[in-house]
């Protein structure tokens, strides 16, 4: 009883497969002849011109592919995708690839138009004798299909390109038969190689050639080919990684297949179908994970993400900005950028090499070429990625490079005062008493827009008032002028300067340096600006010292050089910002002052074997410490902090010429080992100058005034004499002494030995009141 309903059961599958096959059968013969024909019933008539109105031209963007960036001297430091696809010509792959492709697929394919009656109507056949099913669409076809997949932007439009119609399947057909007409054979065969999926994140014959093998498609062997080429049959069930009994039995088919038809022996076959499958992998990792400079690959990202929008990335809504991100990631584009790998070793080793790279404290460091604006080395102490001891925020650069609020300048923002003082006119001379603490008032307030402590604030006032303030713990109190303030970093000095300077002037000479605070929000005007209030980055900070570097003239920090798309076409990049911030001559007496800094000032020690200059940055209450210095050709920024948050977590202890200062000391000499070392230029022009008092000690009379008068200073013998166990008529002492800072054409007084041993007194002069009191 059971058998005979089955039997009844099987029969009436079979036949309503029939009657189903033979609709089918019926209606696409229809489609394609009966347009022709006058007989036909009206529903074929119908359905005919239906199909011939349909859109022939097939709108999709190219397959996507990946997007290629490369360093200053065209070397890959990164990918991106999201299908991992390298395109190639049909010439590029082997025949062998291309031969086992067709047999597997489309036997008939250089035989037949965009249908294949024959191959639909057997594939119908063998349908209706078996419970499996047989495919009838030509490679063509498929080629339609996976163009309608690739391209699909959204899920509707992926679940239309995979829908299981009769729809989908007219529109595929109609599109075949215009690519057909308007492409050849071969021209299919390359786009559909390109185009497919072969599971394991590859989609095309080149990038699963070289995620299977390691090896570009046109070294592909037999038994590689055909292992392959019964991938995109169904690439989840085939997939050689994950289920590599099945991909064998169907690379088997594949083989026997081409026996079949001909084009390798059935001894062939046999011996490629003994062997086991053999993966040598290469697994794709795309991003900037992978890459060996990610801090910089982070930035060039950002960049690049504006440059697809046209520089509105940031305006766009979220949906918009994820389109741009797809845009990068599929685009294909060569992205060619600024990126030197021997500085970037340099910053990463003198990172790592000071602060534990697993550890919540971190050191970040860009590079930045005087002259260009080009960056040349982005780095940070902690690994890239997600994971513990890792992360993935661009801490060296700014929000809208993937970075976040910044760190305080410190005291590197000094050098924007003391450009705007000499600027003004401001003698370097000028001496202002210094003490440890002071208040000074009277500060100017200026026109501010943008947010202030959490309120957005439009041309209002801001800033204004007293200031008490105090040095920190690495400077000293006294009597300074423009040099010796800057050199040892005296707060109390820079705040009177400030005053005379004007804040909002000081703020102005900042901004044409291109300072902004790290969340793209302007400089805050406030007197304590001159020591670093405004959260900064590195990278803008390293741009701004180049721009000193460069004799005043500023360029904004670049990324990119140059962006191609797949057909060769270069992309419009932005107008970068370089001009002359500051006259030449006022650049060129800063970089004068800041090279005291690294032989006598607060970073002494830290030169670097050739003419450099530069400024330490100690944070307030110890929130981080910063250094940023330069030589012509090259300026560098660094900073340390604790990443989880500088006011909650301090670094006590820590002066900008320390941890910051070694890391950049080490990074830059390595950076410029065997590069020229081209000096400073002379100021051309006085600015009321000081002059150093030379070391005369010990110096015959001659001798001193020779030194003296050298450094544009005038000499006075004292009368009489000073008992001292140096010899007769040599300098026991000056007034200045050796090492005092003062105006150029100042009197010195020596002080001559009368080569008679003390005898108990003071060594004072036989008949000379001393100069230094009672």
């Amino acid at each position: 009883m059971r058998v005979a309903n089955t039997d009844r059961v099987k029969a009436a599958s079979t036949l309503f497969r029939l009657l189903g096959a033979g609709v089918v059968a019926g209606l696409i013969v229809a489609l394609i002849a009966l347009p022709a024909v006058g007989s036909a019933g009206l529903t074929a008539r119908d359905a005919a011109n239906n199909f011939e109105d349909m859109d022939s031209q097939l709108k999709t963007t190219p397959p996507s592919e990946k997007t290629v960036m490369y360093d200053g001297n065209g070397k890959q430091v990164a990918t991106f995708f999201d299908k991992y696809r390298e395109s190639v010509r049909l010439d590029q792959v082997a025949p062998i690839m291309r031969q086992a492709m067709v047999d597997i697929e489309d036997s008939r394919f250089y035989e037949h138009g965009a249908l294949d009656l024959k191959g639909t109507i057997r594939a119908m056949a063998s349908n209706v004798e078996s419970e499996s099913t047989q495919g009838g669409s030509t490679l063509t076809q498929q080629y339609v299909k996976n163009l309608l997949v690739d391209s699909a932007k959204t899920e509707q439009e992926y679940r239309e390109a995979t829908a299981p119609t009769v729809g989908r399947k007219l529109r595929e057909l109609r599109y075949a038969l215009d690519i057909e007409q308007r492409m050849t054979k071969d021209q299919i065969l390359e786009g559909y190689m390109n185009v497919a999926y072969f599971s394991a994140g590859a989609y095309g014959v080149q990038a699963a050639s070289k995620r299977y093998f390691s090896i570009p498609a046109n070294k592909l062997k037999l038994g590689q080919a055909a292992l392959l080429a019964g991938i995109t049959q169904n690439p989840t069930a085939y997939d050689p990684i994950r289920n590599p009994i099945d991909a064998r039995k169907r690379r088997d088919v594949v083989l026997y297949r081409m026996a079949q038809l001909g084009h390798i022996s059935k001894a062939q076959a046999d011996t490629e179908a003994a062997k086991p499958i053999e993966l040598n992998r290469t697994d794709p990792v795309g991003g900037c994970e992978s890459s060996k400079a990610p801090y910089f690959c982070e930035y060039v990202k950002y960049d690049m993400l504006n440059i697809l929008s046209d520089g509105k990335y940031w305006e766009l809504k979220p949906k918009q900005q994820e389109n741009i991100v797809n845009k990068l990631n599929r685009g294909g584009y060569t992205i060619r950028t600024t990126l030197d790998m021997e500085d970037q070793h340099s910053v990463d080793r003198a990172l790592r090499g000071t602060v534990a790279p697993g550890g919540n404290r971190v050191g970040a460091e860009a590079m930045v070429e005087p002259g260009t604006g080009k960056v040349r080395a982005i780095g940070l102490s902690k690994r890239f990625g997600p994971g513990k001891g890792r992360t993935t925020i661009n801490l060296p650069a700014d929000s809208r490079h993937g970075g976040g609020n910044g760190v305080s300048a410190g005291s590197t923002f000094k050098v924007f005062t003391l450009a705007a003082a000499l600027d003004q006119g401001i003698p370097v001379s000028t001496t202002i008493n210094s003490p440890q603490t002071t208040t000074v008032g009277g500060f100017q307030s200026c026109r501010y827009t943008g947010m202030y402590q959490g309120k957005k604030v439009d041309n209002g006032m801001l800033g204004g008032g007293p200031w008490t303030l105090s040095n920190a713990g690495d400077s000293e109190k006294g009597n300074f002028n423009l040099k010796t303030g800057t050199w040892h970093s005296v707060n109390t000095f820079y705040a009177v300067l400030e005053k005379r300077v004007g804040v909002c002037n000081a703020v102005k000479m900042a901004e044409k340096f291109g300072m902004k605070q790290a969340n793209g929000n302007p400089l805050l005007p406030l007197p304590s600006q001159v020591l670093g209030v405004n959260d900064i980055d590195m990278v803008h900070l390293a741009a701004a010292y180049a721009g000193f570097a460069a004799r005043g003239k500023y360029c904004a920090p670049i990324s990119v050089t140059e962006v191609v798309d797949p057909e060769g076409k270069k992309l419009k990049l932005p107008k970068q910002d370089c001009h002359q911030a500051v006259d030449q001559a006022v650049a060129d007496k800063v970089n004068s002052i800041l090279q005291g800094v690294l032989t006598q000032g607060t970073a002494a020690g830290r030169g670097i074997g050739r003419p450099a200059a530069g400024k330490t940055g100690t944070c307030e209450e110890f929130t981080c410490a910063v250094f940023a210095g330069f030589t012509p050709n090259l300026a560098a920024a660094t900073s340390y902090w604790d990443f989880r948050g500088p006011w909650q977590y301090k670094v006590y202890g820590v002066y900008g010429a320390d941890i910051p200062g070694g890391m950049w000391q080490q990074s830059m000499r390595n950076a410029l080992s065997g590069k020229p070392a081209p000096g400073f230029q002379t100021p051309s022009r006085d600015f009321g100058d000081t002059a150093r008092v030379p070391e005369v000690k010990g110096d015959t009379i001659a001798a001193a005034t020779a030194k003296l008068k050298g450094a544009d200073l005038k000499v006075k013998v004292a009368s009489g004499s000073v008992d001292s166990d140096q010899p007769r008529g040599t300098v026991v002492s000056a007034s200045p002494d050796a090492g005092t800072e003062v105006p150029p054409g100042s009197t010195v007084i020596l002080y001559v030995s009368s080569g008679k041993k003390p005898d108990g007194g003071h060594g004072r002069p036989n008949n000379q009141t001393p100069p230094w009191g009672n």
